[in-house]
């Protein structure tokens, strides 16, 4: 089974959406406000990069899409369906996925069975969900340790297999929050390649929530710059690395004639 018949069994002969969509999104605790009339579109086919500074609330935008933060106010379009107050598993099964910045896998299971988990909740069948499971660590490169008891992983198989179980749910979406974190330069050249490939491999869209700079700007079309929970920018990777605006959120107010070196 090849990995686009994957995507086509999530797809399950139904059409999927083509864009997930946050719609004047407002997060606040208490008197901090965590986003204030956030809009994003993410297009199915694309890989969206998601970039601002610590604390601009890249992760709380993230758990909104995903159904793990309700919005104080605003909503979350799937196409046409309101996401807006459904929980977690329900956005998973509707068809977006992620992945954490720490991977939270099943340490007490193989590598293969967390993939199968995340099948059967899915809604496979136990025998679709092993298929699926072993043609996604085959392409991934992690089929060697498909075995291997997740509590033995080394950080970097932590981060893919971390990707690969949010795969093996046969998202319409993928939300992969620093999946880069803590790599060499060498692993972040793979995961590159592994990203670039997932639109057309999967039959997906991709936010790509990361620091870094050189991850974000190899892999997507598109990059979306949050600052202190507000959208700044959003442009192609050119048009955000010249936007003075941006320049001054990384480097200061001083900076707005200086090259942003990425």
């Amino acid at each position: 089974m090849t990995a686009r018949a994957t995507a086509a069994t999530a797809a399950s002969g139904m059409a999927r959406p083509q864009r997930l969509q946050a719609q004047g999104v407002h997060v606040a605790f208490g008197g901090i406000k965590a986003l204030t009339g956030v809009d994003l579109t993410i297009q199915r086919g694309q890989v969206m990069g998601l970039i601002g500074p610590n604390g601009a609330g890249k992760t709380t935008l993230v758990n909104v899409l995903t159904g793990f933060q309700p919005p104080t106010q605003g909503r979350v379009l799937l196409q046409d369906r309101p996401l807006t107050g459904m929980k977690a598993r329900d956005v998973a099964r509707a068809g977006v996925a992620r992945s954490f910045q720490a991977a939270r896998l099943f340490r007490d299971m193989t590598v293969q069975e967390n993939l199968i988990v995340a099948g059967l909740g899915a809604g496979l069948g136990r025998r679709a969900a092993t298929e699926r499971a072993r043609d996604i660590l085959d392409w991934i490169g992690c089929a060697p340790i498909a075995q291997t008891q997740c509590d033995g992983l080394s950080y970097g198989d932590e981060r893919r297999i971390s990707i690969a179980r949010a795969l093996a749910m046969g998202p319409s979406f993928a939300l992969l929050d620093e999946p880069a974190s803590g790599m060499n330069e060498s692993e972040c050249a793979a995961l590159m390649q592994v990203i670039s490939e997932l639109p057309a491999r999967f039959d997906c869209g991709v936010l790509l929530i990361e620091h870094n700079m050189t991850v974000i700007m190899g892999v997507c079309q598109r990059i979306h710059v949050l600052d202190g929970g507000r959208s700044l920018a959003e442009g192609t990777p050119d048009e955000v690395q010249a936007d003075p605006a941006v320049r001054r959120a990384y480097l200061g107010e001083k900076a707005e004639k200086t090259a942003l070196v990425i």
